[in-house]
């Protein structure tokens, strides 16, 4: 099951004609962000919870984030940075939009949005699109699959479009974030890399400025 734990919440709130913030108070969280549910659920709450849904303890905490690698739980959003411009409407709040790799809702097949978007943003291309969306693929399947290699293949071709993108600050940051721009080069940076040296990637991705050509390891400024 897929659902997150506060968007079945609110759901069922919405259902009782009632606020979240009611159901949290009834089951004494109502001092507690909505968002950590998702991700540290004691016994207890769950307990009540489930009493309060009349439903089971074990369904309670199948709504929660799985633990995870490392790794997997850094790329694994503490808030939820995109959403479904069609499923989200229903109040529907899934586990995979959380994932920094997810690119396309797995329920109706929508491309998934930032939840603070700008009217300022340009549409980017369909080329730049599925290069992104075949980058996200690859970094799911280098985290999924713990492959080092790979993993560190992924993350290089993040740090590089930073420097691209003038990004200031972490990996995670850039690939979590509200902006599309910086996520949506990161990813396209995994897919461009795979198959060429990092200078040849920025040669198709863009013109390279001095602050990218810095960010280039030793070794990749062949043509």
């Amino acid at each position: 099951m897929d659902d997150l734990l506060s968007g079945w919440l609110a759901r069922l709130a919405n259902f009782n004609h009632c606020d979240l913030v009611d159901i949290l108070a009834h089951v004494g969280s109502e001092g507690r962000y909505v968002g950590v549910l998702d991700f540290g659920l004691e016994d207890s709450v769950a307990r009540r919870i489930a009493a309060v849904t009349r439903t089971n303890f074990e369904l309670v905490h199948s709504l929660t984030l799985p633990a995870a690698t490392p790794l997997e739980a850094a790329l694994t959003a503490q808030f939820p940075f995109q959403k479904c411009p069609v499923c989200s409407v229903r109040g529907v709040a899934l586990k995979h939009w959380r994932r920094a790799w997810a690119f396309d809702c797995l329920m109706c097949g929508a491309q998934l949005n930032p939840t603070m978007p700008r009217p300022d943003i340009v549409k980017p291309s369909t080329k730049i699109l599925r290069r992104a969306r075949i980058g996200a693929r690859l970094l799911k399947a280098a985290v999924k699959g713990n492959n080092a290699r790979q993993i560190h293949r992924a993350m290089r071709g993040v740090a590089f479009a930073m420097a691209v993108t003038r990004f200031r600050g972490s990996s995670l940051a850039a690939l979590q974030g509200f902006s599309p721009e910086v996520r949506i080069t990161c990813l396209e940076a995994i897919c461009t890399v795979q198959k060429k040296p990092l200078f040849k990637a920025a040669r198709i991705m863009a013109k390279v400025d001095g602050t990218a050509k810095a960010s280039l390891p030793k070794g990749h400024l062949d043509f």
